[in-house]
């Protein structure tokens, strides 16, 4: 099901429900962030996904990063919760989701980089080379959110 991502743009449907989605900024010893490309609209961004009946918000972002990446994490920490109803993501079945997002901090533990059906591209990104990405502008402050790497989370 492809997917279309509008921020701040008056021509954007409206919204007819939430749903609780999480993401996870992970970093490397290098400091280079990882990065999916989504199947669903060719645009990059940080691992996540939806939260499943039957589990905690940090158990749905280590579980979306492995099926996405391949990399097993361990949610360390929150980068912010990101809620603007100026973001709404419009699906091909006709679903139009209102942004909730809670972004984690997490570390890499192991695994190794496996593509999906979701994401057929990873990559550990240099943040100098961020800019040279298709990021939606709403994903973009969540990864700059996560750079700035201080002690409260972020409530947008």
């Amino acid at each position: 099901m492809a997917r279309t991502d509008y921020y701040d743009d008056p021509s954007a449907p409206l919204a007819t429900r939430i749903v609780v989605a999480v993401s996870t900024f992970v970093r490397d010893p290098q400091g280079r962030v990882l990065m999916i490309l989504r199947s669903d609209n060719k645009m990059w961004a940080l691992p996540g996904g939806m939260l499943e009946i039957g589990e905690t918000v940090t158990r749905a972002a280590e579980r979306e990063t492995l099926e996405e990446t391949g990399l097993v994490v361990k949610v360390s920490g929150m980068v912010g919760v990101y809620s603007d109803p100026r973001h709404v993501i419009a699906y091909t079945n006709g679903e139009v989701r209102q942004q909730f997002n809670l972004c984690f901090y997490a570390v890499h533990l192991g695994g190794a980089i496996v593509p999906s059906l979701e994401s057929p591209l990873v990559r550990w990104i240099e943040p100098a080379s961020l800019n040279e990405l298709a990021i939606y502008p709403a994903v973009r402050l969540r990864i700059d959110d996560g750079l700035i790497d201080r002690a409260e989370p972020h409530i947008r």
